[in-house]
C-alpha cells in the first residue's frame, strides 16, 4: 500500500481468492493506516481497502464481514477526509449478495445524515446514486419500509444535480420510486426534483466519451414525468407555460412529453385542463410556425381526445351525449369548414382528421359532422367555385377514416370494422363520381375514390363496378384531355383490381384492348400510335393481378400472332409493324417484371402457357425465307422476347428449369423443336443456329437460348449430348468443350455484335456457376486462345477486339465470385496495354470489368461475393498508377491513363475517395485525350468529388489554372464536338467558385467570362443553359467574396 501500486491490491485479492488471507487479516494489517491521525495516511488506508473490496470475489465475504465493513465505512462517512473512498467502498459493498436489510437501512441513514452532495465532485456523487440504485434493486421492500425517511432523504440527495451522467441514474431511481412507492405525501418534493429539468436543453460536448445524448436525457425525464397520476395537477400548468412562451424546439419537447403524460394523468385531469390545452394546441395548428410543431400538436390532440373518452364506451356515446370540450372543438372546426377555400378550413380539417384517427367515441361524430357540412357546401349553387376545395377536404377526411378503419380491422380481426363514414358513404360516392366530370375536381375526386375504395368493409361490390365504369370513361378520352389524371386513374383501378378484378376484366380491359388495332397504323398516323402506346402502358399497369395478367397474355399474344405472321415482301410497312410488336412485347415484359419482383406465385405456369408460343413465334421467323417479311426475326423483338423468357425462367424451381433447358438444348443442338414449341414449325428448313453456315436469322435466335441459360440455378447441370453437322454440342461430361466451341462460333467473322453479346452471356454465366467444371476451358483460354487470338498480331485487328470482349465475359464471371483464376486473365489484359493496335480496347476492358453486369446478378442466380469490386480495385489501382504516372506522353502511359479513367468511372466513389490527391494530376492529363467518352468520365469524376476537395481548398486550388483552361477547351464547340462533354465541363466550371480559393481563381475571371460569352451561341440548348448558369456564378463570385470579407471585418471590430 505504501508503494501505491496496483500489484499490492492484486496480490491481496489473489490471497483472499485462494483462501490464504481473509479480509480480517487485511484490516488488521491496515490498522495503523485506518486509525492514523494523519489525514493522508488514513485516506490511503480506506482507499486501499476499497480497492480490494472492488475486486474481491463475492463469495469470500460472509455476513459477519459484511456487517463489520458496513459499520466501518459508515463511520468513515463522518470523516471529511475519508468520505470519498468510503462511498467508493460502499458502492462495491452494496452489490454483495450477503448484505442484509439491516445493513441497507444503516447505509442509507448514514448517507442521509453525513453526505452533502453539493460539496462533492461529480464522480463521487455518482457513487452515491449508484449505492441508492443498487439498494433499490436488491432491497426494494426494505426501502419501502423506511417510508418518509427514505423518500425525504433521497430528495435531499437528488436536489440540484446537474451532471448528465448522474441525472440518467437519478431519473431511473425517481421513476421506480414514483411508480412503486407511496409518494403522495412527498409528491411536491418529487415534482420539484423532476420538473425543474423540463425541458432538457443539454448539448453533449464534442467527442463525448460517455455517449449521453440529449434524446437519452429527454426520454429518461419523460418516463419520470409520466410515472404517477399525482403529477397531473402540478405538471399540466408547466406544460401549458412552455407551450405559450417556448421556442419551437421547446414546444415540440413539451408536446412529446404531453403525449406520454396525459394518458397517465387520466381523464379527470384532462377534463379539468382540457379547454386550456385545446387553446394552446389550436394556436399551433391554426397558426403553425413550422410543420413539425404542427404535426406534434395534432398528435397531442389525438392523445387528449383518447384520454378524455378513455373510460367511456363507444356504444354509450350518442350525438346528444357529446358535450363540453368535445362539442366545442367540433363546432369551431365545422364553422371553419363552411369556408373551404380558406386556410382555416384546411387547419380545421386536420383537427377533424386527427380526431377521426383516434378510433374512439368522438371519431364517428366528428367525421359525420364534417362530411355533412362539406357535402351540403358542395351542392350549394353559390359555392360551385369552391367545389375543388371541398373535394380535397373530403379526400383528407376519407383518408383519415380509412386509417381509423384499417386500425380497427387489425385490432378487431374477429369482428367486422365499421368506418366512421358508413352513414355518409352513398352521398360521398355520388359526390365524387359527379366530380369526375369536371376538370377542376377530377384529380382530387380520383384521390378521394382511391381512399374510399381502400377503406375496409365500406364500398360494396356493385359500387366498385360503378366506380370502375365511370373511371374507365376517363381512359376513353383524348390523351391531352386527361394527361394530368391518367396516372391517378390507373392507381385507383389498380387498387380495385386487387379487390374485385372481375370488374376490370369486364369493363376496363375491353376498352383498352379496343385501342389496339389488328393492323399496324401507318407511319403518319401519329394519333393512332399514341393511342395504342397509351393503352399498352395502361394495360401494363393494371394487369399485375393473376386473373388480369392471364387475360393480358392471351390477348397480346393473339395480337402478336397477327402482326408477326409471315407475309410476302412489300405487303406491309415492316418498320411500323416492328415498332407496334415491340411495344406489345415491352408492355408484356414490363408487367412480368413487376410480377417477378413481387414474387407472384402464378408466374411459373407461363413456362408452359407462354414460352412455347414465344419460341414458336421466333423460330418460325428464324426459319423463314429471305424472300418474305418475318417481323419476329428483327433483333429488337428478339431482345424483348429474350427478356420475357429470362423473367419466367428466373421464377422456376430446379426441376422445371431442367425441363426447360432440356427442351432448349434439344432445339438448338439437335434441331428438335417439338419440346420447346409444343408442336411442329411452319417451315421444313432444319433449325441449326449453331452451325457455322447458319443463316443470320437463325444465329440471331441464339439470344433466346442465352436468356434461358443465364437464369439457371447453379445446380442445373443436365445438358443434351449430340452433334449437329461439324459442331460439337454441349456434352454432359464436358462443359469445357461446349464453351470452347461457343467461343469459336462467336469469333466467326459472320457473327454480329448482337450474336456475340448473346454468346458472351452464356460464357459468363457458365463460368461463374460451374467454375470447377470448366477448368479445361479456362486453361485453354489462358494457354491457347490468348496466344492464338488475343495476342496474335497476324490476325485482323477487329478479330482481336472481339476476342477482348469475349475475354471480358470470362474474366467477369470469375471476378464477381472472387475466384483466384481471375488474376491470370487480368494479367493478360495488362500485357495488351503494350500492344499499340488494341491497347485502348484492353484499357477499356480493365476499367469495365468493375462495372455492374446485367447478367451476373442475384436475380439470375449468379455466384456473387461481397466487396469483389473493392478487391479488384485494390489489386489493379497500384499497377495503373505506376503505369500512368510517367510524364513522357508515350502511348503506353496513355493506355494506362485510359484504363484508370474507365475504372474510376465504374466503381463507387467511396472506393477511391482516399486516393484523390494522387489521382488529380493524372486525371488532368486525361482531359487532353482525343476520346470524348474518356474526357466525360474524367470530368464526371472530378465533379462527383468536388465536395471532397472543397474541404481543403488548397488541395484543388493548386490546379486552378490547369482546371480552368482545360474546362474552357472542353466547352467550346469548335474544339469539342460532343455536347455531353461541353455540358459536363460547364457544370464543373460552375462548381469552381465554391471550391477554389479566391486569389487563385480571380485572375482567370475575365478570360472565363469572355469564353463563356461564345458558348452562349452553342447549337445545343442544354449547353447554352449550362453556360448561362456558369457565367452567372463566375460574375457573382467577386461580389460574394467582397461581402464575406466585409462581414468578417465588421464582425471582428464589433467583437
Amino acid at each position: 500500500m505504501a508503494s501505491e501500486k496496483d500489484s499490492e491490491v492484486d496480490q491481496s485479492v489473489a490471497g483472499i481468492s485462494s483462501g490464504q488471507l481473509t479480509l480480517l487479516d487485511i484490516i488488521k494489517a491496515l490498522g495503523e493506516f485506518l486509525t492514523s491521525e494523519e489525514d493522508r495516511l488514513r485516506t490511503k488506508g480506506v482507499e486501499f481497502l476499497s480497492s480490494i473490496l472492488g475486486r474481491c470475489p463475492h463469495e469470500r465475504l460472509n455476513r459477519q464481514a459484511i456487517r463489520v465493513l458496513t459499520n466501518f465505512y459508515c463511520s468513515k462517512l463522518e470523516d471529511l477526509e475519508t468520505i470519498i473512498p468510503a462511498l467508493t467502498g460502499l458502492s462495491y459493498l452494496v452489490k454483495f449478495p450477503n448484505i442484509q436489510s439491516v445493513e441497507a437501512k444503516y447505509i442509507l441513514n448514514a448517507i442521509f445524515a453525513n453526505v452533502k452532495m453539493r460539496a462533492l465532485v461529480q464522480s463521487t456523487r455518482f457513487f452515491v446514486f449508484s449505492i441508492v440504485d443498487s439498494l433499490l434493486t436488491s432491497h426494494r421492500d426494505t426501502l419501502k419500509e423506511m417510508g418518509s425517511t427514505f423518500l425525504a432523504g433521497y430528495v435531499n440527495l437528488a436536489v440540484g444535480e446537474k451532471d448528465p451522467r448522474n441525472l440518467m441514474l437519478a431519473f431511473a431511481i425517481a421513476r421506480v420510486v414514483l411508480v412503486e412507492f407511496d409518494t403522495l405525501a412527498h409528491i411536491e418534493d418529487f415534482f420539484d426534483i423532476t420538473f425543474c429539468y423540463f425541458p432538457i436543453t443539454f448539448r453533449p460536448p464534442p467527442d463525448d466519451p460517455y455517449g449521453i445524448s440529449a434524446d437519452d436525457l429527454k426520454q429518461s425525464l419523460r418516463l419520470c414525468l409520466s410515472a404517477t397520476p399525482a403529477f397531473g395537477l402540478l405538471g399540466i400548468p408547466v406544460f401549458l407555460e412552455k407551450l405559450t412562451a417556448g421556442s419551437p424546439s421547446t414546444k415540440r419537447d413539451t408536446l412529446h412529453a404531453m403525449d406520454i403524460c396525459l394518458p397517465i394523468y387520466g381523464s379527470a385531469v384532462s377534463r379539468e385542463f382540457g379547454k386550456k390545452i385545446w387553446s394552446s394546441l389550436k394556436i399551433e395548428i391554426f397558426q403553425p410556425t413550422d410543420p413539425d410543431t404542427e404535426n406534434s400538436a395534432l398528435n397531442t390532440l389525438q392523445v387528449l381526445v383518447r384520454t378524455l373518452y378513455a373510460d367511456i364506451s363507444q356504444d354509450a356515446v350518442t350525438e346528444d351525449s357529446i358535450t363540453g370540450l368535445a362539442r366545442d372543438m367540433c363546432s369551431e372546426c365545422m364553422q371553419a369548414l363552411k369556408e373551404p377555400e380558406k386556410a382555416q378550413a384546411r387547419a380545421a380539417m386536420k383537427v377533424v382528421c386527427a380526431i377521426a384517427r383516434t378510433n374512439g367515441p368522438l371519431s364517428s361524430f366528428a367525421a359525420s359532422q364534417a362530411a355533412e357540412v362539406l357535402i351540403k357546401n358542395f351542392h350549394d349553387p353559390d359555392e360551385v367555385a369552391n367545389r375543388a376545395s371541398v373535394v380535397i377536404l373530403l379526400t383528407e377526411l376519407i383518408e383519415a377514416c380509412r386509417s381509423d378503419a384499417t386500425h380497427a380491422s387489425i385490432s378487431q380481426s374477429s369482428q367486422t370494422s365499421v368506418s366512421s363514414l358508413t352513414a355518409s358513404k352513398d352521398a360521398l360516392l355520388g359526390l365524387l363520381i359527379v366530380s369526375l366530370k369536371a376538370p377542376a375536381t377530377c384529380l382530387p375526386a380520383l384521390h378521394g375514390l382511391t381512399a374510399l375504395v381502400r377503406t375496409p368493409n365500406l364500398v360494396a361490390d356493385d359500387e366498385l363496378g360503378y366506380i370502375v365504369l365511370e373511371v374507365s370513361e376517363l381512359l376513353r378520352k383524348e390523351p391531352d384531355d386527361v394527361e394530368d389524371v391518367t396516372t391517378d386513374a390507373l392507381a385507383l383501378l389498380s387498387s380495385i383490381a386487387g379487390i374485385a378484378p372481375h370488374h376490370l376484366s369486364s369493363q376496363t380491359l375491353p376498352t383498352l384492348f379496343s385501342f389496339l388495332p389488328d393492323v399496324t397504323p401507318p407511319r403518319d398516323a401519329t394519333a393512332q400510335r399514341a393511342f395504342y402506346w397509351r393503352a399498352l402502358s395502361s394495360l401494363s399497369a393494371l394487369c399485375v393481378q393473376p386473373q388480369l395478367f392471364e387475360i393480358l397474355v392471351v390477348r397480346l399474344v393473339a395480337k402478336l400472332d397477327l402482326l408477326c405472321a409471315i407475309s410476302p415482301a412489300r405487303t406491309i410497312d415492316q418498320e411500323s409493324t416492328t415498332a407496334y410488336a415491340h411495344a406489345i412485347l415491352t408492355a408484356l415484359a414490363n408487367t412480368l417484371d413487376v410480377k417477378v419482383s413481387s414474387k407472384d406465385v402464378d408466374v411459373p405456369k407461363y413456362a408452359e402457357q407462354l414460352l412455347p408460343h414465344m419460341f414458336r413465334l421466333y423460330l418460325d421467323a428464324a426459319l423463314a425465307s429471305s424472300e418474305v417479311v418475318a417481323v419476329a426475326a428483327d433483333p429488337r423483338l428478339l431482345q424483348v422476347g429474350a427478356r420475357i423468357i429470362r423473367l419466367v425462367s428466373q421464377t422456376l424451381n430446379i426441376a422445371r428449369q431442367e425441363k426447360l433447358v432440356t427442351a432448349v438444348f434439344a432445339a438448338y443442338t439437335q434441331g428438335d423443336t417439338k419440346l420447346i414449341t409444343g408442336g411442329l414449325l411452319n417451315s421444313d428448313t432444319p433449325f441449326a443456329p449453331l452451325h457455322p453456315n447458319a443463316s443470320p436469322q437463325q444465329r440471331n435466335s441464339f439470344t433466346l437460348f442465352s436468356s434461358t441459360i443465364v437464369s439457371l440455378h447453379k445446380e442445373v447441370s443436365r445438358f443434351s449430348t449430340s452433334k449437329f453437322g461439324s459442331f460439337v454440342c454441349m456434352p454432359t461430361d464436358n462443359l469445357s468443350t461446349f464453351l470452347s466451341e461457343l467461343v469459336a462460333w462467336s469469333d466467326n467473322p459472320s457473327s454480329t455484335v448482337f450474336q456475340r453479346e448473346a454468346a458472351s452471356h452464356v460464357l459468363a454465366s457458365n463460368v461463374n456457376k460451374h467454375v470447377d467444371d470448366v477448368s479445361d476451358f479456362l486453361s485453354s483460354q489462358l494457354e491457347g486462345y490468348s496466344s492464338l487470338v488475343l495476342k496474335n498480331t497476324r490476325i485482323p485487328v477487329e478479330a482481336r477486339k472481339n476476342a477482348i470482349s469475349t475475354w471480358i465475359s470470362v474474366t467477369r464471371g470469375l471476378l464477381v465470385r472472387s475466384h483466384p483464376s481471375a488474376n491470370a486473365f487480368i494479367d493478360h489484359l495488362f500485357e495488351l496495354l503494350d500492344d499499340s493496335t488494341v491497347d485502348w480496347d484492353a484499357a477499356r476492358a480493365i476499367g469495365l470489368l468493375a462495372s455492374e453486369d446485367v447478367v451476373l446478378t442475384k436475380r439470375n442466380n449468379a455466384v456473387l461475393k461481397i466487396l469483389h469490386v473493392q478487391k479488384y480495385f485494390n489489386a489493379v489501382m497500384p499497377r495503373l498508377l505506376e503505369g500512368a504516372k510517367g510524364m513522357s506522353g508515350s502511348r503506353r502511359e496513355t493506355a494506362y491513363l485510359v484504363a484508370l479513367a474507365y475504372l474510376i468511372n465504374t466503381v463507387p466513389k467511396a472506393v477511391y475517395t482516399t486516393q484523390m490527391p494522387s489521382l488529380m494530376p493524372i486525371l488532368l492529363r486525361g482531359l487532353d485525350l482525343v476520346d470524348p467518352s474518356i474526357r466525360s468520365h474524367i470530368i464526371n469524376t472530378l465533379s462527383n468529388n468536388i465536395e471532397i476537395t472543397s474541404t481543403d481548398k488548397d488541395a484543388v486550388s493548386m490546379y486552378a489554372s490547369t482546371l480552368v483552361l482545360a474546362m474552357l477547351r472542353n466547352c467550346i464547340y469548335s474544339e469539342m464536338p460532343d455536347p455531353g462533354v461541353r455540358a459536363a465541363a460547364l457544370k464543373y466550371l460552375a462548381l469552381l467558385p465554391g471550391t477554389v480559393r479566391y486569389d487563385f481563381l480571380h485572375p482567370y475571371k475575365t478570360r472565363v467570362l469572355k469564353e463563356l460569352a461564345k458558348v452562349l451561341d452553342d447549337p445545343k440548348r442544354a449547353v447554352r443553359k449550362e453556360a448561362v448558369i456558369t457565367r452567372y456564378d463566375m460574375m457573382t463570385f467577386s461580389v460574394v467574396h467582397l461581402f464575406t470579407m466585409n462581414y468578417r471585418t465588421n464582425w471582428s471590430v464589433s467583437v
